[in-house]
């Protein structure tokens, strides 16, 4: 009889490596489904949402589809605007994961994983069946998420205030990953936890 499909979320803080972890996991062999990555296609040109947000939130809309810089602009600091934008993206993104599983089941994959940076706070974990999570000392996330373009420690505070806290997300995640031991602890650790996940699917221990 043929196995179900296994599901692995990856989450973790802004600036803790979960972009590096689903790299990792691809090389690994494993299809990964990418939360940011889709809205990034939803808000392109011909994009599903770039109608919805350009009436929502005018001026965003230029030759490229939406701009993320505008948008970025006109929802920072303003909780009403961030909600608004999250209720049309986030039944997108979730229609497309479910999608994603759908697909990766009929491909007879044993192994799938979604990486969603906002996985405990919207829900999504319950579509897995276990959850990594990704961490590092506050001053190596600092350090990463500072380095990029138009980041500031204003606009990283607010990031924060919107996620969960970490020792709350490490409590809830069945596998922790501290990425900021480097590359090679990563890639150890996440070929290690595919490897004892499938084995426990297939009904083989550690031993």
């Amino acid at each position: 009889m043929a196995r179900r499909l296994g599901v692995l979320g990856l989450t973790g803080s802004i600036g803790m490596g979960k972009s590096t972890a689903a790299a990792m996991l691809s090389r690994l062999g494993v299809p990964v489904f990418s939360a940011d990555a889709c809205v990034h296609r939803l808000l392109s040109p011909g994009g599903a949402a770039v109608a919805a947000v350009a009436k929502a939130f005018p001026g965003t809309k230029k030759a490229r589809g939406i701009s993320r810089a505008a948008l970025g602009r006109a929802v920072f600091g303003d909780d009403a605007a961030l909600q608004k934008l999250e209720e049309i993206l986030h039944p997108m993104v979730r229609e497309r994961e479910h999608a994603f599983i759908r697909r990766q089941a009929i491909a007879g994959r044993s192994l799938c994983v979604l990486e969603i940076p906002l996985l405990f706070e919207t829900g999504a974990d319950a579509m897995c069946d276990a959850v990594i999570v990704v961490t590092a000392p506050s001053f190596v996330q600092e350090s990463r998420v500072l380095a990029r373009p138009g980041m500031t420690r204003k606009r990283l505070a607010s990031v924060r205030a919107r996620q969960m806290g970490e020792s709350e997300k490490i409590s809830r995640a069945d596998f922790c990953v501290a990425t900021g031991l480097g590359r090679r602890h990563t890639w150890r650790a996440l070929r290690a936890i595919v490897a004892k996940f499938l084995r426990k699917r297939n009904g083989r221990s550690d031993a």
